[in-house]
C-alpha cells in the first residue's frame, strides 16, 4: 500500500511555463499525477501513447477530441485512448486533473499500441 499525498491538488505552473504536471506514482502498468492549468491557460500536451483517466478535482474547462467535445467540472471523469488527440480549452477557472495512465506514462515510447 502506498498513500499519495497531494494528488489532484491545485500547484501553480512554475514561472515561465503554461502548466503543471506532477508525477506521484509511476509502477509498469499504471501511473498518477496532477496536471494543472491555470484560467485562461493554454493546453500545450500532445497525443500519449497509454490510455488516460482524467478525474477533475477543481475548475472548469471544455475537454476537445476528434469526437466531440464536453464541459468538464469537479466531478467530471474523462477516458482518452491512446494516441488520440485531446486538449482542454476555455479554461474557465484554475483547472486542476487527477490524472491515471495505463500502462505507465512513457511506457509505450514507440507510438504503438499493444
Amino acid at each position: 500500500m502506498q498513500i499519495i499525498e497531494g494528488a489532484g491538488r491545485w500547484t501553480p505552473p512554475p514561472a515561465g511555463t503554461a502548466n503543471d504536471w506532477v508525477e506521484h506514482l509511476k509502477v509498469p502498468d499504471l501511473s498518477v499525477g496532477t496536471y494543472c492549468i491555470p484560467a485562461g491557460g493554454v493546453d500545450d500536451q500532445s497525443p500519449h501513447t497509454e490510455d488516460e483517466v482524467y478525474v477533475v478535482t477543481a475548475g472548469r474547462a471544455r475537454i476537445v477530441t476528434p469526437g466531440g467535445e464536453a464541459a468538464v467540472g469537479p466531478g467530471s471523469v474523462v477516458f482518452v485512448p491512446g494516441l488520440e488527440e485531446h486538449r482542454f480549452v476555455d479554461v474557465t477557472e484554475d483547472l486542476t486533473l487527477l490524472v491515471f495512465f495505463g500502462p505507465a506514462y512513457g511506457s509505450r515510447g514507440d507510438g504503438t499500441r499493444v
